[in-house]
């Protein structure tokens, strides 16, 4: 018996993983996150499969329900939202398990920065204008932000910016990145990427405010800021240079 932790990808039903796919279809038992992952999914469940929403469940009736299941023999499909790798809350599922040798697998999913990357046809590191990608989010009720890692720091390098979980503090991002990346950077809130209600809102630093007030969203939308949302002159790369050599291209000197 397994539980098998598996990124059910941002929200659209066919960007789960051929292997979460194939692992959540052999599963009698399927635990999902409710609040975040689309319904539809779950039409990859195995007929009889029993399917419970965690949504509303504290971590120890989660780990109840695996429990249980770990007892009667069965494999458990642990859906979540994206990604485990962050902001999954997977890491605290996993100490419980480890504690009462209940053996799992993680196999990764499509993360939401991706998703929204994809919505919108943008890459998010382009030559010479930015070569790292912050994923990070600001404090929040359910979890505080390391002081080191505060929006100023990362700001200074210039990087692509991803903001997680922090929507409802645009002013406060703006207040905090205006002054690093200038008023006329762009700035793209991509709403539930790949959801059918998906909304795409776009701006700069300057600006950004004011056309988010006009109609707001809440929750499950990503924050990208930087100027590769709109460089246009950027030089190409090296990688399909005809002049560049490298050891898979086959060319002589």
């Amino acid at each position: 018996m397994t539980i098998h932790f598996i990124g059910a990808g941002p929200g659209a039903p066919d960007l789960i993983t051929v292997r979460g796919r194939d692992i959540l279809g052999a599963c009698p038992v399927c635990l999902f996150a409710g609040s975040l992952i689309h319904t539809d999914i779950l039409d990859h469940c195995r007929d009889g499969a029993r399917v419970v929403d965690t949504a509303p469940m504290s971590l120890d009736e989660i780990i109840s329900e695996m429990q249980a299941a770990f007892e009667a023999g069965e494999d458990v499909a642990r859906l979540q939202s994206g990604d485990l790798s962050v902001w999954s809350a997977m890491g605290e599922q996993i100490r419980r398990l480890d504690a009462v040798s209940i053996p799992y697998t993680v196999t990764p999913g499509v993360p939401s920065f991706a998703a929204a990357a994809a919505v919108l046809g943008q890459e998010l590191t382009l030559p010479e204008v930015a070569q790292s990608l912050v994923l990070t989010r600001t404090s929040g009720r359910a979890s505080a932000m390391p002081p080191k890692e505060t929006l100023t720091a990362f700001a200074e390098t210039g990087a692509t910016l991803a903001l997680h979980l922090s929507v409802h503090v645009l002013g406060k991002i703006v207040e905090e990145l205006e002054p690093h990346y200038g008023p006329d950077c762009p700035v793209v809130i991509v709403y539930r990427a790949t959801w059918p209600d998906q909304r795409i809102i776009e701006g700069t630093l300057s600006t950004i405010e004011g056309i988010f007030d006009q109609d707001p969203v809440e929750r499950t939308a990503i924050i990208l800021v930087g100027p590769v949302l709109d460089a246009g002159g950027f030089r190409d790369s090296a990688l399909y240079d005809a002049n560049y050599q490298r050891r898979f291209r086959g060319r002589g000197n």
